[in-house]
C-alpha cells in the first residue's frame, strides 16, 4: 500500500513540478506549487515524520504560498513572455540532467535487493528533542529567516505602491 501511495503522491510532486514550470501566468504556477508541495507532506507521512509533514502543510502549503498567492495578486503581474532560453543552458542542462538520471539508475540499480525499504535512522528523534535543536542551537538562523521574510513582504508592498 506505500509503495502505491509513493507513486501515486510521487507522480502528483513531478506532475505538479512540470506545470509549474510551463504555466504562463502566475497564478497557476502557484497553485502547483501547492500541489507540490501538498504531495511532499503525504510523502513525508508515509516516511513516518508525522510532525515534518504537518509542517509542510502549515508553514508551505498554508502560509508561505498564501504569501506568494497575495503577492502576486498584489504586483498584478499578467502573462509572462516566452524566451527559447540561454544556448548556455541548453549546452550544460541537458548532458547535467543525462549524468543525474544516470547516477541515480546506477544507485538505484546497485541496491536492488533494498528497493522498497527504507530506514530512516537508529534514533528516534522526538518533537521535544527538534524543537530544542530549533530553538536553542538553531535559534539565531531561524530568526534570520523570520527577519528576511519580513522584509520581503515589506518590499513587495513598497513595489506594488509605488506609482507609475
Amino acid at each position: 500500500m506505500h509503495l502505491i501511495l509513493f507513486f501515486i503522491f510521487g507522480g502528483l510532486c513531478v506532475a505538479g513540478a512540470l506545470n509549474l514550470l510551463l504555466q504562463r501566468h502566475p497564478i497557476n504556477s502557484a497553485l502547483s506549487l501547492i500541489v507540490v508541495m501538498s504531495s511532499l507532506a503525504v510523502l513525508y507521512l508515509l516516511l513516518g515524520a508525522e510532525f515534518l509533514a504537518a509542517a509542510q502543510v502549515i508553514v508551505y502549503s498554508g502560509a508561505v504560498m498564501v504569501l506568494f498567492t497575495f503577492v502576486i495578486m498584489l504586483l498584478n503581474a499578467g502573462l509572462e513572455e516566452r524566451t527559447h532560453g540561454s544556448r548556455a543552458a541548453y549546452i550544460v542542462g541537458f548532458p547535467g540532467a543525462a549524468a543525474l538520471f544516470a547516477i541515480l539508475a546506477y544507485m538505484f540499480l546497485q541496491n536492488r535487493g533494498a528497493l522498497g525499504f527504507a530506514r530512516l535512522g537508529d534514533q528516534l528523534v522526538t518533537t521535544a528533542d527538534l524543537s530544542r535543536v530549533l530553538f536553542r542551537n538553531l535559534l539565531l538562523p531561524f530568526e534570520v529567516t523570520s527577519v528576511l521574510i519580513l522584509v520581503a513582504i515589506l518590499g513587495a508592498v513598497a513595489l506594488a505602491r509605488r506609482e507609475h
